[in-house]
């Protein structure tokens, strides 16, 4: 009977805490902000700041945490961060005031970057290679499936208080985040096995009529001099202007400006999260035959079509269309934003040159919800930056067109063999 490759073990594991992560914070930050909009009476954008603070803290945390995840592996990294979200939630149940919430919140990005999506994403690469779309796709679908709780997340809170519903997010997220953390292990070697389960391939023997690809080596620095890199993540940072922008403003614009309740807001969000999770069952079946860069670009102008239909919403099926333009779009092309920088980049320093391209990353997260925020402080409704942040991803298509492969880098002559005369 063939061995379960313990790869997947790490995968669905990723699944899972990436459902805790989703389903608890993520999808339920934007019911937070609405509940603590009415109580509360603060600002949108003093709220949407909030969201900002973990995209400010994976730019400045982006290289030490990939620096962290190179040296010391993930185990450890998902540990600590299980801790932190659990004393998050505990705190974020308390909180009174503004500075309070800022602090709560700080505690959560700081634990969710550690045990979540970063760490489980570069362990994933050093166990796959022909199945690494695959692999990260499955992952992915745990941050999909999250979403579906939506509604019971906001039914919770309007019965039992957004306060008690922070509490207990705290404790269901001690309970399963430590048992996924003592899954993780840092690449197959460490427990007798081969990247995909698949038995080493016989050596070839060198010949002048053979010609071999090299596997990339790139270190940080030559990463940094490669134009590939600044489109992916510059592209990348584009699609997140609407990611996050929807997950803080989308219940409130449908509550507040297209007149809907928040539990219809929520069945929304709900069916987004639904064709999310066929984005990443697409991605996971066909992700790693066709062409990555290609597909992000097509998502780009699916995310900037899906944002101006629940704009410009004038019937249920508008927000229809929203959902599911977008949450396919988020589902099929985010796994492939990792999958494509291991391709063109290779595992020699893969955390490192992830958590570089997270500072640019950072920047689409930051702005998406603060000129959603601000736009809506300053025109009473969502209208005009919900376009400009559409057009904005949509110009993003370009950027993954041109964000070809680089070349290999070749590997430095032996500084012991002496120059010819």
């Amino acid at each position: 009977m063939k061995k379960f490759f313990y790869g997947w073990r790490i995968s669905f594991a990723g699944a899972a805490m990436q459902f805790l992560l989703s389903a608890l914070l993520v999808q339920a930050f934007g019911a937070y902000v609405a509940m603590l909009s009415e109580q509360k009476g603060w600002s949108k954008t003093s709220l949407a700041a909030g969201a900002a603070l973990q995209s400010v803290e994976g730019a400045i945390l982006g290289p030490l945490l990939g620096w962290m995840v190179d040296r010391l592996g993930a185990r450890k990294m998902v540990h600590a961060g299980v801790l932190l979200m659990a004393a998050g939630f505990l705190c974020f149940g308390q909180v009174q005031t503004l500075a309070g919430f800022y602090g709560a919140v700080l505690v959560l990005v700081v634990g969710g970057s550690l045990c979540g999506y970063f760490p489980f994403s570069v362990t994933i690469v050093h166990w796959f290679q022909r199945r690494r779309a695959r692999a990260l796709s499955l992952m992915s679908l745990g941050l999909a499936l999250g979403g579906i709780a939506a509604p019971l997340v906001g039914w919770a809170m309007q019965t039992f208080g957004w306060q008690h519903m922070a509490t207990a997010s705290g404790a269901i997220f001690l309970a399963g985040g430590l048992a996924l953390a003592r899954i993780v292990r840092r690449n197959p070697a460490e427990i007798g096995e081969t990247m995909d389960g698949l038995p080493p391939a016989p050596p070839v023997p060198h010949s002048a009529d053979v010609a071999f690809a090299p596997e990339p080596a790139f270190t940080p620095a030559q990463a940094l001099r490669t134009r590939a890199f600044w489109l992916l993540g510059f592209g990348h940072a584009l699609a997140l202007l609407v990611v996050t922008a929807v997950n803080v403003h989308a219940i409130s614009h449908m509550k507040e400006d297209l007149g809907f309740s928040l539990a219809q807001a929520g069945f929304v969000i709900t069916l987004m999260t639904l064709s999310q999770a066929c984005g990443v069952l697409l991605g996971a079946a066909v992700g790693d035959r066709w062409n990555k860069r290609h597909v992000a670009a097509g998502c780009m102008l699916a995310h900037m079509v899906g944002l101006l239909m629940l704009t410009y919403a004038v019937h249920p099926l508008m927000l229809g269309a929203f959902a599911v333009l977008h949450g396919m779009a988020w589902g099929l092309r985010g796994p492939f934003m990792q999958a494509l920088r291991a391709d063109y980049f290779g595992l020699q320093s893969i955390g490192m040159i992830l958590g570089l391209s997270a500072i640019l990353v950072s920047l689409g997260q930051v702005a998406g919800p603060l000129i959603a925020g601000l736009f809506a402080d300053a025109r009473g409704n969502y209208r005009a930056g919900f376009t400009l942040l559409a057009l904005l991803a949509g110009s993003g298509s370009v950027l993954f067109l041109l964000a070809r492969k680089p070349e290999p880098v070749q590997p430095a002559a032996p500084s012991a063999v002496s120059r010819p005369a």
